[in-house]
């Protein structure tokens, strides 16, 4: 949840380049971000991997006209249409994009490549048909603002109730470099042409993404007992559930706001 997923990338820079509101090499330079290089497999019309910039126009001639993202878990298809085939590659990798305008979807496939100390990332993305339907559990952006003020605010006083670590100096710590590292990318947190509060929910759900990730990396804090961690993990399902809604509600925005006229 801390780091932006490469199908929010992938899918708020594809907005854009459909929309003619950045270039080509823009586009891909975001989308790759710090990896190596982005390849696209089983594209249609093509009998080997190609590169961004050549799938990204294939697509929009075979009638793509945006992209959604999903983001699944183990017993929430986030995002997901079907088939079953297209479903389970996007649960394995814990995220996907869905094109919609034509019937394609995009699982990405991470490889690390290179000798120790340099070590290089390679993402091949897997193009499979999906269903036409609507995405399962995707909130509006108003929805997925509201449950992220009311998660925020229970995850906070369960984990201070815990004495869970995510709750005090180390916390606020992380979350003070997460604040500057914001400031710093404020203008790359979504692409050109997403609404404002797009932006004002994403970001807010990568904040709690941060509380929950603190919360499991330092320590136990005063949760020592078998209860009281089960009592914190009780507490964090439910506030990543809402966090991971609230990113697909954001990236999805700019295709819901134009299907909306």
């Amino acid at each position: 949840m801390l780091s932006e997923p490469r199908s929010g990338r992938l899918a708020a820079w594809g907005n854009a380049l459909l929309a003619g509101l950045v270039s080509p090499d823009d586009a891909v330079h975001a989308i790759v971000g710090d990896d190596a290089v982005h390849r696209v497999e089983d594209l249609p019309g093509e009998t080997a991997p190609v590169g961004l910039t050549l799938a990204l126009g294939r697509l929009r001639a075979l009638g793509v006209t945006g992209f959604r993202v999903a983001l699944p878990a183990a017993g929430h298809p986030l995002g997901l249409s079907g088939p079953p085939a297209f479903n389970a590659r996007a649960l394995e990798a814990e995220e996907a994009v869905v094109a919609t305008g034509a019937a394609y979807g995009l699982v990405p496939e991470v490889y690390e490549a290179g000798p120790a100390g340099d070590v290089h990332v390679e993402v091949v993305w897997h193009c499979l048909p999906v269903r036409e339907a609507p995405p399962a559990d995707v909130p509006s952006l108003g929805e997925a603002e509201r449950e992220l003020a009311e998660a925020l605010r229970d995850a906070t006083e369960t984990l201070t109730r815990l004495d869970v670590a995510a709750s005090g100096p180390v916390a606020e710590a992380a979350l003070d470099a997460y604040r500057a590292r914001a400031q710093r990318g404020a203008a790359e947190t979504l692409a050109p042409g997403y609404p404002p509060r797009a932006v004002r929910v994403l970001e807010l759900a990568q904040r709690i993404g941060l509380l929950i990730s603190v919360a499991y990396e330092n320590g136990h804090g005063g949760a020592v007992s078998a209860s009281e961690m089960a009592a914190r993990g009780e507490a964090l399902r439910p506030v990543e559930r809402v966090a991971r809604r609230a990113q697909v509600a954001a990236y999805n925005a700019y295709v819901e706001e134009r299907e909306r006229g």
